[in-house]
């Protein structure tokens, strides 16, 4: 009994730890793959590809000019979000309320995905001889493995039902917030479009499916 006890418990360990490194692996590989897209030349691209400029009436220059404090404000901060063009608020209080709610949720995400870094370096620091290695690296490939397939059908599934996608995100993540704004007369959604959110959706997708193959490499 006390054999099949200890063998239970490591195998009730190693399950455990083993979800632990898969959980904390993706996490950093999904913050890893978002950092490039929170840059000026990306969100210009896909703002232009989004057309953008159509939808607010705004030239390059205006577009630039009214886009990047917005992502200084979302990065770096402090999240006023308080842009004007030519002395003209360009977001209202509601949409100045949900970036700060964004906001909110990126410090979230990335200091949980930081404690998931240490998390990690610390697996690989216990994991001490060559089998315990070899362990941690084996997680790390089936995890790697996993990434991919739900990413995969993860994205194809929100490319197919975007709208629904779209909506049960901002319910998660956004509960009570208001996430609703009129194309018509608002200027976030004319600034970000669908389009910009589909294409970056997509390119998120890409880096993440791109790290999570390269770990076998890794290891």
């Amino acid at each position: 009994h006390t054999g099949y006890h200890r063998r239970l418990m490591d195998t009730l360990r190693g399950a455990l730890s083993a979800l632990v490194t898969g959980i904390s692996a993706a996490l950093v590989i999904v913050a890893l793959a978002i950092l490039p897209f929170l840059n000026p030349v990306w969100v210009s691209f896909a703002q232009e590809r989004a057309q953008a400029e159509a939808w607010t009436g705004f030239t390059t220059e205006q577009l630039a000019s009214v886009t990047n404090p917005i992502l200084l404000d979302l990065v770096v901060g402090p999240p006023d979000f308080d842009v004007t063009l030519d002395g003209v608020a360009v977001l209202n209080d509601n949409e100045r309320g949900h970036m700060r709610d964004v906001r909110g949720v990126f410090f979230g995400f990335f200091a949980v995905a930081v404690v998931a870094g240490v998390v990690l370096t610390l697996a690989f620091l216990v994991a001490r001889g060559p089998a315990a290695r070899a362990r941690f690296w084996g997680r790390l490939e089936r995890t790697g493995i996993a990434i991919v397939a739900v990413t995969v059908v993860g994205g194809l599934l929100g490319l197919l039902f975007f709208d629904s996608a779209f909506i049960l995100f901002h319910e998660i993540f956004f509960p009570g917030g208001n996430y609703l704004f009129d194309p018509g007369t608002e200027r976030l959604v004319q600034l970000f479009p669908q389009q910009f959110w589909v294409d970056s959706a997509i390119g998120v997708a890409v880096v993440v499916i791109v790290l999570a193959l390269a770990m076998p490499c890794v290891a």
